[in-house]
């Protein structure tokens, strides 16, 4: 704890008068020895009444006992010298300020109404007090970095939020070596961004998994995630709080996590199922490379920002396989039947039917057309097969297609007052409900629709092919 915390507390009416004001100290212990070098551990506020200081120390001003006495004191690792008046002395004596100010030593004076044990018990809640602050902050920054891993970027999210409780920059490294996701401060000196680099690099695919280093007085640390240390996690702060370190290596396992393989088999498997296929081999001979069985194919889009490679490779985790494939916004994944794919948040998922190796190319067909009926019906997940209709057959691109040239010259509240409307089999009241607007608002409405599409809206026929373009508009 720091000294100026004992000191600001009013009931003890501590004085710093020799020393610098910035010294850290780990507990208070009292001793009236005239050399107590060899009971000191370091880190002690030593607390005396001077009774070892004797008249003849006192005369010639003193300088060559106090001064030795410092000395042992400072060189023992005492981080400050508590200094009791009365009743052995009325006032601290000045030979002994002198000395604790030529060797860089706090002195505080205690006063006579403050006992040497009340000044213990102080720091000793305080050590409490600050432990407690500690422990909680850590607990909020553990349950903050779990909420940002289940987000749909997780990876970015993770990043932001350990950012933000270090108040630094972190910045994640990929197996080359390059910044593949960065977040929090950016007013960081040039040196300090190349020495969080090579701080990077010391630590990938090297025995050691962490290391630490300060540069123009920013602190720095760099994590190996996973046991191939492939990726790297570093942080850079200004100002290094307690239970930064335990923060940074809570958010290192999570990365671990999102970035690892999560797979039985190995990188070189899957690599050599590639090779074959690009050599021509037929998905079946490939599929035991890769554990064999049944599959489906999971086509996904995420609900916000565009989806990036980290973000595909942690949807990937999050359904447990690595064989991901990121283009065109979409992000597919080839699941073994065996595990259930459930829907993630932030993400809109389409999944196919269980097929075999040979039936892969089909099903990749199927989970297209499942995630546009999940998007069209806005369901967090479609599987295919349950539930499907004739509108499924229709690709989603040409559905898409007809949908925006059909509902043209609607505007967007027209459009929603249509689908609510539809929704509700015709009912004016229900939809006036559902929409916070008066009935003739609707009546309105809808008579402008079918003016606008030149529809009769009473036709069976007519009301099916809106639905149907209202579902994939």
């Amino acid at each position: 704890m720091p000294l100026s915390a004992l000191l600001g507390r009013e009931d003890l009416a501590l004085r710093r008068i020799a020393g610098p004001p910035d010294t850290v100290i780990h507990w208070a212990q009292t001793s009236e020895m005239a050399d107590p070098y060899p009971y000191l551990l370091g880190g002690e506020l030593l607390l005396t009444a001077g009774v070892h200081i004797t008249d003849a120390a006192l005369t010639d001003d003193g300088s060559p006992y106090f001064d030795a006495y410092v000395s042992r004191i400072a060189a023992a690792g005492g981080a400050a010298l508590g200094f009791g008046v009365t009743p052995v002395h009325d006032t601290v004596p000045p030979a002994l300020v002198a000395a604790c100010e030529r060797h860089g030593l706090p002195l505080v004076e205690v006063p006579p109404h403050t006992t040497f044990s009340g000044v213990a018990r102080a720091v000793w809640q305080l050590m409490a007090q600050a432990r407690l602050a500690e422990l909680r902050r850590v607990t909020e920054a553990q349950q903050s970095l779990a909420a940002a891993a289940s987000r749909a970027d997780p990876v970015p999210s993770v990043l932001r939020q350990l950012a933000q409780r270090v108040a630094g920059r972190t910045v994640l490294y990929g197996p080359e070596g390059a910044r593949i996701a960065e977040a929090g401060r950016e007013e960081q000196p040039p040196a300090v961004r190349e020495a969080l680099d090579a701080l990077a690099r010391a630590v990938t695919g090297r025995a050691r998994s962490s290391a630490t280093d300060t540069v123009a007085g920013f602190h720095l640390a760099a994590y190996a995630l996973g046991a191939g240390q492939e990726f790297v996690l570093a942080v850079a702060s200004a100002h290094r709080e307690p239970g930064d370190h335990t923060i940074a290596s809570v958010a290192a396992v999570l990365l671990s996590l999102l970035t690892g393989e999560h797979q039985s088999g190995t990188g070189a498997a899957r690599s050599s199922a590639l090779v074959r296929l690009l050599l021509g081999a037929p998905p079946e001979e490939v599929a035991p490379l890769l554990g064999g069985g049944r599959w489906v194919v999971v086509h996904a889009r995420p609900g916000g920002q565009a989806a990036d490679a980290v973000a595909a490779s942690a949807l990937g985790a999050a359904l447990g396989s690595p064989l991901v494939d990121l283009a065109d916004g979409v992000v597919r994944v080839l699941v073994p039947a065996g595990r259930e794919v459930t829907a993630q948040p932030g993400w809109t998922l389409g999944v196919s039917a269980a097929v075999e190796p040979s039936g892969w190319p089909a099903a990749d067909t199927q989970a297209a057309r499942a995630l546009a009926r999940a998007r069209a019906t806005r369901a967090a997940l479609v599987t295919h097969g349950l539930g499907s209709g004739l509108a499924d057959l229709l690709p989603a691109r040409e559905a898409a297609a007809h949908a925006r040239a059909l509902l043209a010259p609607l505007t967007p509240v027209l459009t929603e007052t249509l689908r609510a409307w539809l929704s509700l089999h015709g009912s004016w009241d229900r939809t006036a409900t559902a929409l916070g607007v008066h009935r003739n608002t609707v009546r309105h409405r809808i008579t402008r629709c079918a003016a606008l599409l030149h529809a009769d809206l009473d036709d069976p026929d007519v009301r099916m092919e809106l639905w149907f373009a209202l579902r994939h508009a």
